[in-house]
């Protein structure tokens, strides 16, 4: 029995790890079709049927490259830098349900690879574990213009990291658990989240997008003023684990939303779904119904880099300290007070 369910654990490991790497790759073709489109033109076409291939030609060209270590950097952290950076950015996968349960003969398999009651704290943990890879690539590099970057990208991470916890707070307040399972599963047909907390999502939408770097938050990779960023040094695939790290944080943070304020894999006449089509092929077409929630996220980070400009610095700074944090605290008080109402009554 222990064997079956280290079994189980390790191939919905390997298949959640290699849909983020598939979901990261594609992404980066979704990122050119999406531009291409809002920009009127047609974005990749060449390498094979619509641009198909072109993720695979970008990969092997990343494997392909001369790999270049920069004489006066630190080359033990230099090579740890991506290494962790993608290490975090897959890690967070481990607590979100990616949907019901299924039962295949007698076995009841869930999908999900543990569900620990401080799975909220897990996923805030993951996030603050992100920014060192940054950190150290930047710093390792020996470049200042990498050195400014991961100084910009740790400040950028603590400031949101702060109004992003305080609109979990208001979340745990309503929900009542700091289990991801519990808390989707809390949210059956349309009782979802955003709909009693929609400060709340808004905040923590905004800080997703300062977390994993994303326009119009990108100041670690700003271009015009810093090169390329916290990887200005890097080349191969040590650059390439630095993207995928950057597209696989966008998946999780599409997951964590769809999860937290969206329903997760719930959706409207779901028992019905369930009793009408058995234990196996029900709860999958939750699971498709997640990730339909997921890709809609994914085009809205992409939507958003493609539309507004980015920020000043001190912009990105005034935003976090003087507006979002205020609003996030008086969300949380709000609520308690509501809360505190409601039970009274």
């Amino acid at each position: 029995m222990e064997i079956t369910f280290v079994l189980e654990k390790f191939i919905l490991v390997t298949i959640i790890f290699g849909i983020s790497l598939v979901i990261a790759m594609y992404s980066t073709y979704a990122e050119r079709k999406v531009a291409a489109f809002l920009q009127d033109r047609l974005g990749p076409d060449r390498a094979g049927p619509f641009g198909m291939f072109q993720p695979l030609a970008d990969g092997l060209k990343m494997f392909m490259k001369e790999e270049i270590v920069p004489a006066n950097s630190n080359k033990w952290l230099f090579m740890v830098g991506p290494g962790l950076a993608m290490l975090t950015a897959c890690i967070g996968t481990a607590v979100i349900p990616w949907g019901t349960a299924i039962q295949i003969g007698e076995r009841v398999i869930p999908l999900q690879v543990t569900d620990i009651n401080v799975g909220v704290l897990y996923i805030f943990g993951v996030v603050s574990l992100g920014v060192y890879g940054v950190m150290i690539g930047g710093w390792a590099s020996n470049n200042k213009y990498s050195l400014l970057s991961a100084i910009r990208a740790a400040s950028q991470n603590i400031s949101y990291e702060i109004a992003m916890g305080l609109s979990i707070i208001a979340l745990l307040l309503v929900s009542g658990t700091m289990s991801l399972k519990e808390i989707v599963e809390q949210q059956h047909g349309w009782h979802w989240n955003v709909i009693y907390q929609p400060i709340g999502f808004i905040l923590f939408l905004i800080c997703a997008f300062a977390e994993t770097n994303r326009a119009p938050f990108d100041l670690p990779e700003c271009e015009t003023e810093l090169i390329g960023g916290y990887h200005t040094e890097y080349s191969s695939m040590k650059l390439g684990f630095y993207l995928f790290a950057e597209y696989i944080n966008m998946f999780v943070s599409s997951a964590v939303i769809a999860a937290l304020y969206f329903g997760g894999y719930n959706y409207p006449g779901m028992d019905w779904v369930l009793q009408h089509t058995g234990t196996t092929i029900g709860p999958l077409i939750g699971t498709v119904v997640f990730f339909a929630k997921i890709f809609a996220f994914i085009f809205f980070f992409m939507w958003v880099r493609w539309t507004i400009p980015r920020f000043r610095y001190d912009q990105l700074m005034h935003l976090g300290w003087k507006v979002l944090i205020p609003l996030a605290i008086a969300n949380v008080i709000v609520t308690g007070v509501v809360i505190a109402i409601v039970e009274k009554f």
